[in-house]
């Protein structure tokens, strides 16, 4: 496996004052890595989305785009659109391995005090960071955005079957493995860095399970967890293919506590 970075330079603003995520980020307070797998068509303007609306807060930010085995112009559009802030960085994998093993590398990367991991079709806008940034302010380690709240606002569902998939699969992961979490494959998650330093190194699930494994981490090791109701718009161009992935998901939550029974919590 190679991984190759397509260019880096240190960002030297210092943030000012006290800020949620603690001191572990330097000068960095938000770092937002994004997945991705063969976005050419889209990468671009997310990424504009996401710049434009960073650059109207006060706080020092970075974008990591991390590129997993893309067979088109993912990696080379991103880094054209990033060319202009030495700050952000495209890494690009020479394999697919899997959205889980794409944000942990992401993460390892991270300088920000925040790391808040958004898929690349920003089904959440980026703007609902402002309901996850109040919770990490009040001393919660990961806030994750649902569309299963009260307060959710799922502005474009997505076919019933897919949607009905998607509602079982949750109870299946309350049932078997966190009781109490009405969403979590929502791509919208926000770890205070310590937390996530912790969490994703010992994730053993790469594809779209590595959520509920992270989480499960999350609870296991102490952290606490807080649930933000964000809105939500499907993409069509979901990869998520519902028999075989319905399949290798419940696999996976079957495996879940087996692979961290001898963990040391």
């Amino acid at each position: 496996m190679r991984l190759k970075e397509r260019f880096s330079s240190n960002f030297g603003v210092r943030a000012s004052g006290h800020r949620p995520g603690g001191s572990g980020g330097g000068d960095v307070f938000l770092s937002v890595v994004i997945p991705a797998f063969n976005e050419e068509a889209r990468i671009g303007e997310t990424l504009r989305k996401i710049r434009a609306y960073l650059e109207t807060r006060p706080d020092p930010f970075e974008i990591i785009v991390v590129g997993d085995g893309c067979r088109d112009r993912t990696c080379a559009v991103a880094a054209a659109c990033l060319r202009e802030e030495g700050r952000d960085r495209v890494l690009e994998r020479s394999e697919n391995r899997g959205k889980g093993r794409a944000v942990a590398e992401g993460v390892a990367a991270a300088r920000g005090g925040l790391i808040l991991f958004s898929d690349a079709d920003l089904s959440t806008p980026i703007e609902e960071i402002e309901k996850l940034l109040p919770l990490a302010g009040e001393g919660f380690d990961v806030v994750i955005g649902s569309r299963a709240l009260p307060d959710s606002d799922v502005q474009v569902r997505q076919r019933r079957p897919r949607e009905s998939m998607g509602k079982i699969f949750n109870v299946l992961v309350r049932l078997l493995v966190l009781p109490g979490i009405r969403d979590t494959q929502c791509g919208f998650k926000l770890f205070r860095r310590e937390a996530a330093r912790d969490i994703f190194p010992r994730l053993r699930i790469d594809g779209f399970s590595f959520d509920v494994e992270a989480l499960y981490l999350a609870r296991k090791r102490g952290w606490r967890i807080a649930q933000a109701p964000v809105i939500w718009r499907n993409s069509p161009r979901s990869r998520v293919r519902i028999v075989r992935s319905s399949a290798a998901m419940l696999r996976d939550l079957l495996r879940i506590r087996r692979l961290h029974r001898h963990d040391a919590f």
